[in-house]
């Protein structure tokens, strides 16, 4: 296959051998592999608490490990693939996730399971920006909006279906398996994609010029952004001293990377990437995206679980529709992409996600999939008409040269979107709560008609189990009703802002230039 590959990696025939279509594959499940393990342990850290002996506050560092590490290596992946070939690179990235899965399985010990997360997150994060720019390089124009709708289904479903996986697989088996199953395929992914992928060759003489201090600084920066925006909202941020530390680290390392960047001639990672027009904006839009994609699908289960009490079989069952219509959108979305210019289609596909939000911010105590099945599947088919088009925008006008590099930038974005947008969830929905339990609160005097007759039926209904304590029992069952419906409402507040992002980024599609047709590779 090599021979018919340009240095800069695209094949000359329309057609792609059936090699090359099975090593894309399988780039594609790694990938989605990579991506699951975000989320896959999200509804069975209290298992893997009590199977460690650790607490809760310790346990939620098996999935911040994982994702601090990662976001490191999405950037550098660029550099990485220039020095050592995507072949190589993604081999190595896919064994070592494998490893380090088995590592993980195998931990008996928080301090253990913490290292080999990070190692997990830090290796197999290479995978996700490698297939991005592999399917530019590999696939010819008239086939690539084909590839880029499977990169954005992949992308998207993985953070959607992981905590169901793992909930399923934890009540199944054990926690164990939410990393064994990663081992037999990792293994084959490895395997496939080292005998069939050759599109393009290492570049040793990288090696010396690599910038080790920029690594350094880049990873203090993004590190402590990724801590600071996990941990903040839990500990009243800089008012806990580590989170402070963390913060000033991030200013600092931050200051470091930004003029190691733009001042080397070989940097870590190529900041000029955004001087074009399009990537850049559809950065911010893959920025926002992420807000969206992570957002949505941490929010709603957290709904499910605390307010109607699902477990997580029941809350994959309501999130299933979201999956199912990606599914049936996807193909549809290739087909425009292939004959149409991909701007209207991420204009119609902000719209929808707006909608989408907007609807399923109609949320109440007694909300179920009847309610819900609309919203959620709208959104499903608006994610689908967002991330494709953004794809192609953003890296189908970059130079060859600078393809690897932009590829890691513009994952970046996402997961830092995703982490910037958890974080200003958890602050949003710690603030209004408070403040709509306050008012409900208020509301809820005895000077009000009902308020006080209530009382009374609910402490003569409690009064035949409970005697004497009946009145006491009455009043904490109104403090949950009052605590629930203050939770539910600002759930709703949360879904409105998101909403609201997608709207106001809607403007910024007039300012993007349309995909040259031998864009991105070519």
């Amino acid at each position: 296959m090599s021979a018919s590959l340009a240095a800069g990696g695209a094949p000359a025939a329309a057609g792609l051998p059936l090699k090359a279509r099975i090593g894309f594959m399988a780039m594609v499940f790694g990938m989605f592999m990579a991506i699951l393990d975000i989320q896959i342990v999200a509804a069975s850290i209290s298992e893997i608490q009590a199977g460690l002996a650790a607490s809760p506050d310790e346990a939620s560092w098996v999935q911040t490990s994982y994702l601090i590490a990662e976001i490191v290596m999405i950037p550098l992946s660029g550099f990485l693939s220039r020095l050592l070939s995507t072949r190589v690179l993604f081999t190595a990235s896919a064994t070592g996730f494998t490893v380090f899965s088995l590592a993980c399985a195998l931990s008996s010990s928080l301090g253990t399971m913490v290292v080999f997360r990070a190692a997990q997150g830090f290796i197999g994060g290479a995978m996700i920006p490698t297939v991005f720019a592999a399917s530019f390089m590999l696939f010819p124009p008239s086939r690539r909006a084909s590839a880029t709708v499977l990169i954005g289904l992949t992308a998207t479903l993985a953070p959607t279906i992981g905590p169901t996986l793992g909930g399923w697989l934890t009540q199944s088996f054990s926690w164990h398996w939410l990393f064994l199953i990663n081992v037999p395929v990792g293994l084959a992914i490895a395997l496939t994609v080292w005998n069939t992928v050759d599109i393009d060759r290492p570049d040793p003489a990288l090696l010396a010029r690599f910038d080790w201090w920029g690594l350094l600084a880049m990873a203090a920066f993004l590190g402590s952004l990724e801590y600071v925006m996990e941990e903040g909202p839990r500990w009243d941020w800089l008012q806990d001293g580590t989170v402070r530390v963390f913060a000033l680290v991030c200013l600092g390392g931050g200051a470091a990377f930004f003029w190691r960047a733009l001042t080397r001639a070989e940097p870590i990672v190529d900041l000029r990437a955004f001087r074009n027009r399009n990537f850049a904006i559809g950065c911010l839009f893959s920025f926002i995206l992420g807000t969206g994609l992570y957002g949505s699908v941490y929010l709603i289960p957290l709904f499910l679980g605390r307010v109607r009490g699902y477990n997580s079989m029941q809350i994959g069952e309501v999130m299933f529709i979201t999956g199912l219509c990606m599914f049936c959108v996807a193909p549809v979305v290739g087909r425009l992409l292939a004959r149409f210019d991909p701007r209207p289609i991420l204009a119609v596909g902000l719209l929808l996600f707006f909608i989408a939000m907007w609807e399923t911010a109609r949320l109440t105590t007694e909300s179920a999939f009847a309610e819900m099945a609309f919203p959620l599947g709208l959104r499903g088919v608006a994610m689908m008409m967002c991330m494709a088009p953004i794809n192609q925008i953003a890296l189908g006008t970059m130079a060859p040269a600078q393809l690897k590099g932009a590829a890691g930038l513009y994952n970046l974005m996402r997961n830092l979107g995703g982490a910037v947008g958890l974080a200003v969830i958890n602050t949003l929905v710690t603030d209004r709560s408070y403040l709509h339990r306050l008012h409900l609160t208020e509301a809820l005097n005895w000077a009000r008609e009902g308020v006080g007759e209530y009382q009374s039926t609910l402490s003569g209904a409690l009064e035949g189990g409970l005697g004497g304590a009946a009145d006491l029992a009455a009043l904490a069952r109104i403090k949950g009703m009052v605590t629930q419906q203050a939770l539910v409402l600002a759930y709703n507040d949360v879904l409105m802002v998101m909403a609201g992002s997608f709207l106001l980024a809607l403007p910024l599609v007039l300012l993007l230039r349309r995909p040259r047709a031998g864009g991105g590779g070519h």
